[in-house]
């Protein structure tokens, strides 16, 4: 009988997450999933998928949700923000609204950080895990080329900052755990939707392609690549 194999996507219910969570589930029928949806309750179910409902920004429901688990082998934070009725990445500096910044490092960065501090005793329980956080290329300060997209790339090079501090505590702490952050490249989501004119066809892919490609690399990290970036195809992309 194979070893049962527990997975959290948080998020779930998004572009990238719900092609996740169903990746997960073909995988093999040692693999139970878990996913979680904060405004819109998912339709698809499946014997091997638990939903719940969680506020990624609010301690308390995080905390709830790590207290349902004895062990965790692999979480991964799907969940981010690029725009929304409000406000849309910064061409120029003179577009920088406060606001729309501190939403985007609530999103995007600080639920990793809950989620690593409620669940690493679950985590440590499996004793080979992975924590994983979708991040994106524009995070990265050494490969930024282009400059723009205040708020999004400060959001999402803290999220990184936060993973690599994460695993040097938990190379000390929680040794069999591999931390990452992923890039999953351009997917075809809501997220994306509106700046997907200047997208090569063969460069935008489809939340399926990306959450296989992504779900390769997971499954496939062991803890001593722990603390490093990842791209979809394998690339290991600079900080």
């Amino acid at each position: 009988m194979k070893t049962k194999i527990d997975v959290l996507v948080v998020g779930g219910n998004g572009g990238i997450g719900s092609a996740l969570v169903q990746a997960f589930l073909e995988q093999g029928e040692q693999f139970f999933v878990h996913g979680t949806w904060c405004h819109n309750r998912p339709h698809f179910h499946h014997d091997r998928l638990s939903w719940h409902n969680v506020d990624i920004a609010d301690e308390a429901s995080i905390e709830a949700l790590a207290g349902k688990f004895g062990k965790l082998d692999y979480l991964i934070n799907a969940v981010g923000v690029l725009h929304n009725d409000e406000g849309q990445p910064e061409k120029s500096i003179s577009q920088f609204n406060p606001d729309f910044f501190l939403m985007n490092a609530r999103v995007n960065a600080m639920p990793s950080l809950l989620l690593a501090k409620h669940f690493q005793r679950a985590l440590k329980a499996a004793g080979k895990s992975v924590f994983a956080a979708l991040s994106a290329k524009v995070g990265s300060v050494g490969g930024n080329r282009m400059g723009g997209w205040y708020s999004y790339r400060t959001s999402k090079a803290a999220l990184n900052q936060a993973l690599k501090t994460l695993s040097i505590e938990w190379h000390r702490t929680l040794p069999g755990c591999c931390v990452a952050t992923l890039h999953p490249g351009t997917a075809d989501t809501a997220l994306s939707k509106p700046f997907q004119s200047g997208v090569s066809k063969d460069k935008l892919f489809t939340p399926q392609h990306s959450a296989t490609c992504l779900l390769e690399i997971i499954t496939d990290l062991t803890p001593e690549q722990t603390g490093r970036f990842w791209a979809w195809d394998g690339s290991e992309l600079p900080w």
